[in-house]
């Protein structure tokens, strides 16, 4: 999605890798865009890059919350930061952040209550779409939210599935995409891990299976950072034990079995456990390496 009707006034809470990009997007649309992350360096990266910093006045017309998680988002909305209750009448939240459906849905009836908008919108795409305005969002929410946040929306998605007339179902898409995010890296740091016991090195392993039926996004994204030996974080191992977590809560609300999440959930523990939480997500193959007494591609110095 591309062009701007009108400058319109966008706050980014978060300026991790996803958010600064989304941050940059907007900027570059046309917009008058603040960012506040609780990183000064981000902020004054942001600066230099042309964005405002500092109080994010009342003015503002939308609120980008691209957090870590819902207690990160309550507290910006209604914690110790208390947004909502500085916003004007009709500007709108756009939630990002990976939560639960029940908690998109208390968001917008406390934020309706204080008269502003709330569109459930989680994201998905990477930092490098995310800096390239191409993420795909998942959003849900009442028709005025998702006409408020249009600007946004245009500025930082290539693809906007519209998926409900209220809070809620852009978080259950997000999860079950999450589902399968996790559970592919896992099984491809398994899959390349098991091929290196039979003699098939990594660069081989992605050589062949990126065309093959085996294959999925997730192989052919994560895979050469195994084979570069690159695990300087484009998203985090720290970042699962979270997301499937909130697959597994919610599975269990449906009553719902979920064993290869389960199975999943516990690589990525083991991972955080041998302290490689910070590490990008393709470290997981540290662990199946570590079991198997495997030596893993190192980068160049």
């Amino acid at each position: 999605m591309t062009g701007v009707l009108q400058a319109t006034q966008i706050a980014v809470i978060g300026l991790g890798a996803m958010g600064y990009g989304m941050a940059l997007s907007c900027l570059h649309a046309g917009h008058r865009t603040w960012g506040f992350d609780i990183n000064p360096d981000a902020m004054s990266r942001f600066r230099d890059d042309g964005g405002e910093t500092g109080e994010i006045p009342p003015s503002v017309d939308i609120v980008m919350v691209v957090v870590l998680n819902a207690e990160q988002t309550c507290d910006v909305l209604f914690g110790s930061y208390g947004l909502v209750s500085r916003l004007k009448s009709g500007a709108v939240v756009i939630g990002c952040a990976t939560v639960a459906p029940n908690f998109a849905r208390e968001m917008e009836a406390r934020c309706g209550e204080a008269g502003v908008l709330y569109l459930d919108a989680p994201i998905s795409g990477g930092a490098a779409k995310a800096a390239q305005g191409a993420l795909s969002i998942m959003a849900a929410g009442v028709p005025a939210a998702f006409q408020a946040a249009d600007p946004a929306l245009k500025a930082c998605a290539e693809t906007v599935f519209e998926l409900g007339d209220c809070a809620g179902p852009g978080s259950a898409m997000k999860a079950v995409n999450q589902l399968l995010a996790g559970v592919h890296i896992a099984t491809m740091a398994e899959a390349l891990t098991f091929g290196m016991t039979q003699g098939v090195a990594p660069e081989q392993f992605v050589e062949v299976i990126s065309r093959c039926a085996g294959t999925s996004w997730m192989l052919e994204n994560r895979a050469p950072h195994i084979v570069d030996g690159d695990y300087s974080p484009k998203s985090q191992i720290n970042i699962w034990p979270k997301d499937l977590g909130i697959v597994l809560d919610i599975a269990k609300q449906a009553r719902f079995s979920a064993p290869i999440t389960a199975a999943a959930l516990q690589q990525y523990m083991v991972a955080v456990g041998m302290g490689l939480g910070p590490e990008d997500d393709a470290a997981i193959a540290k662990v199946y390496a570590r079991n198997a007494g495997l030596d893993l591609p190192e980068r160049d110095p």
